[in-house]
């Protein structure tokens, strides 16, 4: 029987007190114990800044790569070996910044793997300048007269790309969170969790009261996840409701599907012949 306990590790956590990805954190764990994964089975891929760090308190296989570029790992990681489960943890300014080609790319090709973007609207391990998805005008340390730039709609440019599973989630509602990991991790092919948390030193306009006042569960609506239109319609509402939950699923055939050599087994279970790669080599100088 598998616990949250089994993906504890003894690093010391520093982040904030206050920050949610502490309640992330919580969420990952819980969504792996309900699915009985073993730590050995899961593979945590993260970027740089705050929730870059979500791998290194977790027991299992993790890789911590650049800014910007988690999803170009994860992508080698489900090709190389679609056996193992593959969660990218990102920031808003990590995935939809620095790696926002990559974030497209992993839409296009419907990589089996779950992303899940810590999303608090601010750079907080580089100490509160504006994100990518800070809203236009907001005033930062570096943007002292507000962002110039328009908020990035993650979620509706996720479903103009074409993903099959969209969804929000908010780090406070930490039960419903763990359903939505659950949910992601289930759905076979590119699904994108878009997690809103707040930052309590540097990100004092999205506050936790902000969200919350702001909130609402698409569960507790009369609302059907398979309509395109509509998801798009919600994935655009912000400053005053914020939709929870799954805005749109639809099956899709995932990237080691569609590949006749990955389908047929992945690349980890190929032989590997080094003279013969040597040899093949030799001649084509």
């Amino acid at each position: 029987m598998i616990t949250s306990k089994e993906f504890n590790c003894n690093y010391e956590n520093k982040w904030c007190p206050g920050c949610g990805n502490f309640q992330i954190l919580a969420a990952m764990k819980n969504a792996f114990a309900q699915q009985q994964i073993p730590p050995e089975k899961l593979t945590l891929i993260s970027g740089i800044g705050q929730a870059g760090k979500t791998p290194h308190f977790l027991k299992c296989n993790m890789f911590h790569g650049l800014h910007g570029r988690a999803l170009p790992l994860a992508t080698g990681t489900k090709i190389a070996n679609n056996d193992l489960t593959v969660v990218v943890n990102c920031g808003d300014g990590d995935c939809y910044g620095e790696g926002g080609n990559h974030f497209l790319g992993a839409i296009r090709r419907n990589i089996d793997m779950t992303l899940l973007v810590h999303n608090n609207q601010i750079y907080g391990l580089t100490k509160g300048q504006a994100s990518p998805t800070s809203s236009l005008g907001m005033v930062t340390k570096l943007q002292n007269t507000g962002t110039t730039s328009s908020q990035f709609s993650a979620l509706a440019i996720a479903l103009a790309a074409g993903a099959g599973f969209v969804a929000r989630g908010l780090s406070a509602e930490s039960g419903h969170l763990t359903e939505l990991i659950v949910k992601a991790m289930n759905y076979k092919g590119f699904a994108l969790v878009d997690i809103l948390q707040p930052c309590v030193s540097f990100n004092k306009i999205n506050t936790l009261s902000w969200y919350k006042e702001r909130a609402y569960k698409l569960a507790d609506t009369d609302y059907d996840p398979r309509d395109p239109a509509r998801a798009y319609t919600l994935a655009q509402e912000w400053e005053n409701s914020l939709p929870l939950g799954v805005l749109y699923e639809a099956a899709g055939t995932p990237f080691h599907e569609r590949v006749p050599n990955l389908r047929a087994k992945a690349l980890a279970a190929h032989n590997y012949d080094s003279k013969l790669l040597t040899d093949t080599l030799l001649q084509n100088l």
